[in-house]
């Protein structure tokens, strides 16, 4: 089944700070500088409109078993939360307490319930949460799977809301970090993470090609109750292939670009390889890059794509959800992907970071489609490529998430500068094996 969707410890932490670089609101880690107003401003606009998605389509009830839990979707399926959507929503509520969208106690009070959410009334089992569940009491939702990767999503947005408010929110966040038996999840005849578990069905699938899930293994190998070996991160398959005439990469499966950059929304990877060599943050600088070409080049078959209109990935399409959306690389043979004309704007707005210049022209270009601007900002996806011109009447939680947080980490490093101070995150970096880049 394949993939939908150092030393010592002081001297790695010193090169984890040594790898910031200026910002233009503070001395984080962001690369932005000397942005123009207009600029700015649309920055300002995709952000808080994505921000009010987390903290509008929330469970808010007082008492309730769901409260904090956070809508997979909107404005469809009101009662399905997903796990992810919650932890991106963790996430949230520091970027809004900093631009001041909303005040610090308020934000507070509101990851401490969901924290509280996540600890006593989520379903869940060896410390692992359901992908989706019933917004209103935290339960099961019928037919989800145990997920790793969503529970490690949820687990990263604790971490960053601890790290920022301290006391008690810290303390639930480690103890929900904690909780967690990775070694569980984990198939010993092959050291490969499984992808799910049902009660129904056991577990299924394994994590065995390179996608989303480099922070699974930073967590469990830094866990200080159920770690596993660093040599898991070693285990899944690196197949490194070229687009065209760029430089050769790790690709995932079906090449969706949120697969390059969901980790690093959160980890840092910026001046260091692993133990194979591996620049992970150059990996993703390069798959930016070769879905900006792909794009390029089909926009002669698909009337949506073009320089400034690229980067696909698992999102809405004009026949629903489709997770086979990407561009090759992909699979052993660059025929697992599916293209359509199909375009998501959080493709290229998460990859900010990777190629500031494109995805702001990107950006630019999407300011000029009024059609593709709602309540939460842009769209989770639309198609110009067939007719009439289809525009997604839906955002998806993960999307608005990655497209938040990889634009606040552009202007500031905010989430990069705390997710890297958390010990665990330390201590799992050192467990797999990432050190500075020799110079």
């Amino acid at each position: 089944m394949r993939i939908l969707r150092m030393g010592l410890l002081v001297i790695l932490s010193t090169a984890l700070l040594a790898a910031g670089c200026s910002s233009s609101k503070n001395a984080g880690r962001g690369i932005a500088a000397g942005l123009d107003k207009e600029t700015e401003a649309l920055l300002d606009k995709e952000s808080r409109a994505s921000f009010d998605f987390f903290w509008n389509e929330t469970n808010t009830e007082a008492g309730s078993k769901g409260y904090g839990l956070i809508a997979d979707r909107a404005p469809g399926n009101p009662t399905l939360s997903s796990v992810a959507s919650t932890g991106f929503g963790l996430s949230a509520l520091v970027i809004g307490v900093e631009h001041g969208w909303v005040k610090k106690q308020e934000a507070e009070e509101r990851a401490l319930g969901t924290m509280n959410t996540l600890l006593q009334h989520a379903a869940k089992e060896h410390g692992f949460l359901y992908h989706f569940l019933n917004m209103e009491d935290g339960s099961r939702a019928p037919g989800s799977e145990l997920s790793v990767i969503d529970t490690a999503i949820a687990i990263n947005g604790a971490i960053t809301a601890g790290e920022f408010f301290g006391g008690e929110v810290k303390e639930q966040a480690k103890a929900l970090a904690e909780q967690v038996e990775w070694p569980w999840f984990v198939d010993p005849a092959n050291n490969q993470f499984y992808m799910g578990y049902s009660p129904e069905n056991g577990f299924a699938g394994h994590w065995d090609f390179y996608a989303e899930q480099l922070m699974m293994y930073i967590l469990a190998s830094g866990s200080p109750t159920h770690p596993v070996p660093g040599e898991l991160f070693y285990a899944f398959t690196r197949d490194s292939k070229a687009y065209g005439q760029g430089q050769p990469f790790i690709h995932s499966w079906f090449g969706s670009i949120f697969t390059y950059q969901f980790s690093h929304g959160w980890f840092d990877f910026r001046g260091l390889n692993d133990r194979e060599g591996v620049n992970w943050w150059e990996n993703s600088v390069i798959a930016s890059e070769a879905s900006k070409q792909y794009a390029i080049d089909m926009a002669g078959t698909y009337k949506t794509y073009g320089p400034n209109a690229w980067g696909m990935t698992a999102s809405d399409g004009p026949d629903g959800y489709n997770g086979l959306y990407g561009s090759p690389p992909t699979g052993f043979d660059d025929a697992a992907h599916v293209t359509d004309g199909t375009l998501a704007p959080a493709a290229a707005l998460g990859s900010i970071v990777f190629t500031p210049k494109a995805s702001l022209a990107v950006l630019k270009h999407f300011d000029g489609k009024p059609e593709l601007w709602g309540k939460y900002g842009l769209t989770d996806a639309y198609n110009e490529a067939v007719t009439p011109a289809w525009v997604s009447p839906d955002v998806i939680g993960i999307d608005k998430g990655i497209t938040l947080l990889m634009i606040e980490n552009y202007r500031s490093g905010l989430i990069w500068d705390l997710y890297m101070k958390n010990d665990y995150v330390k201590a799992g970096a050192q467990a797999i094996g990432l050190s500075p880049i020799a110079k």
